[in-house]
């Protein structure tokens, strides 16, 4: 039998490194299907990429400030910018296969701006966008947003898309003395809101019935799990009916990202110290476990990070901000490796999403709109994880499977 302790292979080089922005990376993400890289930098631009030719297919100054983040969401895409504004743009058209095949360049799009929302940037923490379950859906009311709240930085907004009505006004609330701050920061102890997630949670008595969840990251290290208890109203003012449900204090800095698993089983955060906060989500809501019992700090020898994401699959994280982007096992924090090109800080982080078959190998029937990418290419394309820097550059890299991988 093999050891399981055998030395680890040796750190790969970027598969790719794309050139398309003039300014530092702020924000990335991966289309579901991974067709797709969104980029955001510091002026204002966005870049989307066709992952199978790494040609962009738009670009466009989306804001006139930096970019907090983008995201794909049926047929559009959401842009928070540091201009205090967020939009909503139709996606752009497929290349066709045969564009793709061709040495031509792809003509640049740009998208169609939809419709805006003002929001609050001030503390640099970008919206948490939940689609709504199909059986949900209704012509106005199709997702759910959360943001800054638009006066207190401390408190959190969530609308409805695309209606753009106010559900929840100022969750956080509860409980604080009336009045502004007068410089958006809040009266609260636990300072602004620095990233937060919000979710359903199943009731674990009843399958059918769910609740609406807000974690939130702030700026004293603390993280909050926010829950909309009322059953009579769907809709709330001033933090009624939401209650903090636990909360958790591991960094000693602020939270500068949070990132949660596909499944809301557990969280983690960032900080500008050298610790990396766990939260198991699933323990506190099903076997109603002390967050203070299933919360943990795992220590590093690396201070200073700010942005952290979690592959699909649950196994694995990456976290970074300075050069590096270091890889750990998202259960046990146990160090993976590290990934180093980048001539100055990383700021943004993405996985794209672990390729599973459709069909049994062998059975596979072509299709003219991928028939330019076998089994193989796509299962090797989930493996990438990209990270975009202040030298402007986004790289992608193509990790070794850690499906035999287990943490220790």
């Amino acid at each position: 039998m093999a050891s399981t302790s055998a030395s680890k292979p040796p750190p790969p080089s970027p598969t790719h490194i794309l050139r398309t922005h003039g300014a530092a990376i702020k924000a990335l993400e991966v289309s579901d299907d991974n067709e797709k890289i969104y980029s955001g930098d510091a002026d204002g631009t966005v870049v989307v990429t066709d992952t199978r030719t790494l040609r962009p297919v738009a670009v466009w100054k989306a804001h006139t400030d930096g970019l907090l983040g983008v995201q794909e969401w049926e047929g559009h895409i959401i842009t928070h910018g540091r201009d205090n504004k967020l939009h909503v743009w139709q996606c752009v058209q497929e290349p066709a296969a045969a564009l793709r095949n061709s040495a031509a360049p792809l003509g640049l799009q740009t998208p169609q701006l939809c419709y805006s929302m003002d929001v609050n940037a001030l503390n640099y923490c970008r919206f948490s966008l939940m689609p709504l379950a199909e059986s949900a859906r209704s012509e106005e009311r199709r997702a759910f947003i959360a943001v800054p709240n638009l006066v207190e930085s401390s408190f959190a907004d969530i609308w409805t898309l695309p209606s753009r009505n106010r559900l929840h006004a100022a969750i956080g609330k509860t409980g604080q003395m009336e009045g502004p701050s007068g410089d958006g920061r809040g009266m609260n102890s636990t300072g602004i809101i620095m990233a937060m997630h919000l979710y359903e949670a199943t009731h674990p008595h009843a399958s059918d019935r769910t609740s609406l969840r807000l974690l939130c990251g702030y700026e004293n290290g603390a993280v909050t799990c926010w829950g909309y208890t009322r059953t009579d109203k769907e809709t709330s003012i001033e933090g009624i009916g939401w209650e903090p449900l636990w909360n958790v204090r591991l960094h000693v800095e602020s939270v500068m990202a949070m990132t949660v698993s596909r499944d809301n089983s557990f969280a983690l955060t960032v900080s500008a110290d050298h610790l990396i906060g766990r939260y198991d989500i699933k323990s506190i809501e099903e076997d109603k476990a002390d967050a203070r019992d299933v919360c943990t700090a795992h220590r590093t020898k690396h201070p200073g990070n700010a942005s952290i994401d979690i592959r699909d699959d649950s196994r694995i994280c990456a976290v970074a901000y300075t050069p590096r982007i270091r890889l750990y096992s998202a259960k046990s924090l146990k160090s993976l490796g590290t990934l180093e090109c980048h001539k100055k800080s990383c700021q943004a982080v993405a996985f794209a999403r672990p390729h599973a078959p459709s069909v049994t190998e062998g059975s596979r029937i072509p299709d003219e709109a991928d028939d330019d990418m076998d089994e193989d290419e796509k299962a090797e394309r989930g493996r990438w994880l990209s990270a975009g820097g202040q030298d402007q550059r986004v790289s992608l890299w193509t990790l070794m499977d850690f499906g035999g991988w287990r943490a220790r």
